[in-house]
Formats: C-alpha cells, sequence, structure tokens
C-alpha cells in the first residue's frame, strides 16, 4: 500500500534536515496493543548515524548482515574492521566486501590498530565466546569507544562485560537483534536481515543516555525497530519465544534419530515434520552456548512446556476428545491472532 500524502511530507522533510545531517524514523504508533492502519504514524527525528570506524567480532550472519546493512542500506563510508578466529572466514568476509580489513583476534598487535579510533565494537559471536573477546580488547579499548553485543542471552553477557571491563562498564551496551536464517556464516549474511525485525536494547545504569542513543541510532540505520528490557524481562521472554522452540526442534530430530526405524519414518516426513524441524537446522554451537547461559529461565519454559504436555497425553490416553479439542482451538486462535498481526508489521513495512 502506497500512501502519497506521507511519501511527499517525508520527502520535504529528509530535504529540509539534510544540511543538518539528520534523518526520520518512522514508526507504528502503539503497535502492540491494537491494530493500527498505516496512516496511523508518528515520526520521530534522530540524528543520522555515521561512524568513521566500525569493528565487528564475529563476521557471521549476525555481524556480517549488520556490516552490510550499514554499508549497502545506509551508505555508510567509514571502515569496517572484521575480527574472527579464522583467517578462512575472515578472507570470505573481505572477497564479499563485507568488511574492508581482516583481523585474527589471537594477533593482539593487529588486535590493538583495529580498535585504534574505533567508534563502535559491535560482538557477534556466540554468547559463550563473550568474556575471552572481551578480555582481549579491554586492555586497547579507549574512552570514546562503545561496545556493544548481539547475543541471545543477557544476563550471562553483563556478567562477563562487568568483569572485563570494570569501571568502564558504562562504555558497553547490552544488545540483541531479533533476526536470523536457519543458515549461518558470512556466506549467508542479507544486507536487509534487519529490515522490520526488532532489536532489544538493556541498558544499564551504568550506560549515559546518549551512549545507548548512538547504539539505537546503528541498529535503526540497519532497518530495525528498537525496544529496551531489562535482562531479567530479556531472558525470559526469549527462553519461551526462541530458546525452548529450538530445544524443542532439536529434540523432536532427535527422537526420530533414536527410533530403530528412523530412516523408514524420515523417508514419509512431510511438510508437518518439515515446518516444525526446520529451525534444527541452526548452528549447534550458538544454541549449545545459549542453552547453557540461559539454564535457569530455559529449565523454566521446558517445565510450563512439560505440563501442558503432560495434559494432553493424558487427555489422549483418556480418549478426552472435548480437553483435546478445547486446548487445540485455543492455541489455534492465539496462533490466528498472532499471524494477523504479524502480517499487519509486514504491511506497515510497504507503506
Amino acid at each position: 500500500m502506497r500512501l502519497p500524502q506521507n511519501e511527499v511530507f517525508l520527502a520535504a522533510l529528509h530535504k529540509a534536515l539534510a544540511p543538518s545531517r539528520m534523518s526520520i524514523v518512522v514508526t507504528p504508533s502503539s503497535w502492540f496493543s491494537r491494530r493500527i492502519p498505516c496512516t496511523s504514524l508518528r515520526y520521530r527525528i534522530v540524528a543520522a548515524f555515521s561512524f568513521n570506524k566500525l569493528v565487528v567480532v564475529g563476521v557471521g550472519l549476525i555481524g556480517g548482515s549488520l556490516a552490510l546493512a550499514l554499508r549497502e542500506r545506509h551508505g555508510g563510508t567509514g571502515t569496517i574492521v572484521g575480527v574472527g578466529r579464522g583467517a578462512s572466514s575472515l578472507r570470505t568476509a573481505l572477497e564479499r566486501r563485507v568488511i574492508d580489513e581482516a583481523v585474527v583476534v589471537d594477533d593482539d598487535a593487529a588486535l590493538a590498530g583495529a580498535l585504534r579510533g574505533a567508534d563502535l565494537v559491535v560482538l557477534a559471536a556466540p554468547v559463550a565466546q563473550t568474556r575471552a573477546l572481551l578480555d582481549a580488547i579491554a586492555p586497547h579499548l579507549e574512552r570514546s569507544t562503545i561496545v556493544t553485543d548481539a547475543g541471545s542471552t543477557k544476563h550471562d553477557v553483563i556478567a562477563a562485560a562487568r568483569a572485563a571491563l570494570g569501571a568502564r562498564l558504562a562504555q558497553f551496551v547490552p544488545g540483541h537483534p531479533i533476526a536470523g536464517r536457519e543458515s549461518s556464516g558470512v556466506e549467508a549474511a542479507l544486507a536487509d536481515l534487519y529490515v522490520g525485525r526488532k532489536v532489544v536494547l538493556c541498558p544499564l545504569a551504568e550506560n549515559p543516555r546518549a551512549v545507548v542513543d548512538r547504539v539505537a541510532a546503528m541498529w535503526e540505520a540497519s532497518g530495525a525497530s528498537l525496544h529496551e528490557m531489562t535482562a531479567q524481562q530479556h531472558d525470559a521472554v526469549f527462553a519461551a519465544v526462541s530458546h525452548l522452540p529450538h530445544v524443542l526442534s532439536f529434540a523432536l530430530v532427535e527422537t526420530i534419530l533414536r527410533a530403530p526405524d528412523a530412516a523408514l519414518k524420515l523417508s514419509f516426513a512431510g511438510g508437518g515434520f518439515r515446518d516444525f524441524t526446520r529451525i534444527a537446522a541452526s548452528s549447534p554451537e550458538m544454541w549449545r552456548d545459549i542453552c547453557v547461559a540461559n539454564r535457569d529461565a530455559l529449565l523454566d519454559g521446558i517445565d510450563a512446556y512439560s505440563a501442558v504436555l503432560a495434559t494432553v497425553r493424558a487427555a489422549i490416553a483418556a480418549g478426552d476428545g472435548a480437553t483435546l479439542e478445547a486446548l487445540f482451538a485455543r492455541s489455534r486462535s492465539a496462533r490466528a491472532q498472532w499471524g494477523r498481526e504479524r502480517d499487519g508489521a509486514s504491511e506497515f513495512k510497504r507503506c
């Protein structure tokens, strides 16, 4: 759907603000509280995001997509330095023009050079590596450099930052982009991965507001919308809607593999199995780390799911069709409502 009047308004406002290097972020008003038409918009004027040097530690799907977004979508002209464990993946990132320079994390002298004059450092490696990476960059971190992360868990990342950065904790802003694909690695990176997606920031009491806003502006430049939560809220929410579904997907595949007739069952698997297990194609290393890091919230989620599964099992055993139908109907209705809201968000993105 196109809104000519709004387009004219935005074009004129962009033109008026161009000399001051300001940009416009358009977001839906009260999106989750009610369905709204695309005409119900609020315009928030924010400082345009630019950088001289961005350091991405872990140039895979998440870090590589951010680098591509800032370069291709936002016309970023600054230098993007990729830091990683292996020369091979860094070479691929260079060949694909995801990054301008590459540094192996174990090369301390090269790492110091990479961090010299950096505006921002983004940690986009598996969460279990956070402490070691922060320990590596801490001696070379300038006071003006902002550090953020893209990890799927937050309480463990914040603990690592407190231990590694100490009095400089104010420079670290915990973050989590809610985006991904089944494929991993820099080969899977997309410039538009974050368009219309959510990014959650979990600001610390020590963070100056300007530092948080700088990280927010970076993600907004990639096309994402920004949300803030406490670390505790974050880990509980994503244990339920992200971490648990991945565990269940892996577990279902493992259940089939343990059966003596696994090959036969898999040969007849259809769309339901494909859809349910799609996310089991995700990185085992990443999901190992997430499960261990967010174990308390994830265990709560597994227990809650097990309780519902026990109810379903009891109803099946008893031949209690009414209970099964009521539970299935409630779930179907909730899933349909969620789908309509997601479709509405997609329509908003096309406005």
